[in-house]
């Protein structure tokens, strides 16, 4: 691959620093998480944003949770077409393999991808219509999202929006059939967060209110 070239200087500083310190301090953790494989509790689908960073947040070490980023921290529909589905891949790798007991989507404030599709739905962003826009045709997921929340007030938009990423998220697991099952059998359960990067907070999604709540 001619076009590769070597890690930039500053990352590979980085590098040297953390085996030096934080690799030999746990280094029979990291020889033992190698040999004995992965055993996350939980499965996390966040958004690419990097700013959103779920391992921080919740303290979590190498190991606990399987993670899987992608613009606007999005579930497509259950569509075995025979397509590339980087996403529901990741899903029933987590289900059916790895046995996670909990599925968490987590969305976030000042989400580029919820408002690119909020823009796109308004008529706002023809160049994400093309059907030849990746970032499009993926944010398409979004719109049953926004179909709910675009009689909002202007302002209001974009919260509801990226809160609605979370819930059309979760209703599409649901129709993943190993996911519906494993809920349906109790060893499985399915969580809505939203992030509010700014001021630290984590909301939760509580269906018997029908509203997301702070932790």
């Amino acid at each position: 691959m001619l076009n590769a070239k070597p890690l930039p200087s500053y990352l590979a500083k980085r590098y040297h620093g953390w085996k030096a310190t934080t690799y030999k301090e746990n280094e029979a953790w990291y020889h033992r998480l190698s040999d004995e494989g992965q055993h996350p509790r939980a499965m996390i689908i966040s958004c690419c944003d990097s700013r959103v960073h779920v391992t921080s947040i919740f303290g979590a070490d190498q190991g606990e949770f399987f993670i899987h980023r992608n613009i606007a921290n999005l579930v497509p529909p259950h569509k075995p077409d025979g397509q590339q589905h980087g996403t529901s891949a990741a899903i029933e790798f987590a289900v059916t393999a790895l046995k996670v007991a909990h599925v968490i989507v987590i969305g976030h404030s000042s989400c580029g991808g919820a408002k690119g599709c909020l823009d796109m739905c308004a008529g706002d962003a023809p160049e994400l219509e093309e059907k030849t826009s990746f970032l499009g045709r993926w944010l398409d997921i979004l719109r049953p999202g926004y179909e709910r929340i675009k009689d909002l007030p202007t302002p209001e938009r974009g919260r509801a929006i990226e809160k609605q990423a979370v819930l059309v998220s979760l209703e599409n697991l649901m129709t993943f059939p190993f996911v519906e099952s494993e809920v349906k059998s109790g060893r499985l359960s399915l969580h809505g967060l939203w992030h509010d990067i700014g001021e630290g907070l984590v909301e939760n999604y509580l269906p018997d209110v029908g509203e997301f709540r702070a932790v």
